[in-house]
């Protein structure tokens, strides 16, 4: 039985036969989501508690239950549509006792959580500083955008509260802040361990960056071969269409 859904909400199914709720007036989950999932999920240990900074409408959680060797998922969303439909979207799934949303802020995570309880942090933070770009009218894409409500140190700050010694955090970003993600990654005693360049075409710039980083670790930075979405416009590369197909259930 399908659940009663609010205006303009919808029902999508993933490939892992998960369902979730989306507002495609509000915010809809993109590439970006399914990338990190996939970068993560391989680095995620048996038996792990991971936490989602930012969910959104809970993507991330729901594709890691099924790619990631995960005991417990946990999902922090500040604004309250969007952990709303992330809670409905567990409860349609049933699981309700794996993935846990919280509805809270970054920026004082410890009201929700204690210190040092999680072995891995994923985020798909807002990328653009306040001023940066042009900005969407519609608030929820604009909060999911921009830095309004947390910035780049909050997430890495949270980050580092949240995690055991040697814990992992995965983030996804932009190239163009690069210098600024290493310089707070160090200040908050996390290690650049991992990165890969994701480039929309063989011929263009990279526009998204993937890492990541372990807590209190030694330096050393492995950089893996570059990953390429489109062969042309609206056609993604093989190496794509199997990062989304590694999420089907046989």
């Amino acid at each position: 039985m399908e659940p009663e859904l609010k205006i303009d909400e919808q029902i999508d199914t993933l490939l892992n036969g998960h369902k979730i709720i989306q507002n495609p007036k509000k915010f809809m989950f993109g590439i970006d989501a399914v990338l990190l999932s996939y970068f993560a999920s391989s680095e995620i240990r048996k038996n792990d508690t991971v936490i989602d900074l930012g969910t959104g409408t809970g993507i991330i959680p729901l594709l890691l239950e099924t790619s990631s060797n995960a005991r417990n998922i946990f999902a922090l969303e500040i604004q309250n549509e969007s952990a709303d439909m992330a809670k409905r979207s567990v409860e349609i799934n049933n699981l309700q006792e794996k993935i846990k949303i919280i509805q809270g802020d970054i920026k004082t995570v410890s009201e929700n959580f204690e210190k040092y309880s999680f072995n891995a942090v994923t985020s798909n933070p807002p990328y653009m500083i306040n001023e940066h770009g042009k900005q969407n009218p519609n608030d929820a894409k604009k909060i999911a955008r921009h830095e309004i409500l947390c910035n780049l140190e909050d997430v890495i700050s949270a980050a580092e509260y949240l995690l055991k010694p040697n814990g992992r955090f995965f983030m996804i970003h932009r190239p163009f802040r690069l210098s600024e993600i290493f310089g707070l990654l160090q200040k908050y005693k996390m290690e650049p361990k991992r990165m890969q360049l994701v480039y929309p075409f063989i011929d263009k710039e990279p526009n998204i960056v993937l890492i990541e980083a372990r807590k209190n670790a030694n330096p050393r930075l492995t950089i893996e071969k570059p990953l390429f979405v489109y062969d042309q416009p609206g056609i993604y590369t093989q190496e794509i269409n199997q990062i989304y197909n590694s999420f089907k259930i046989n």
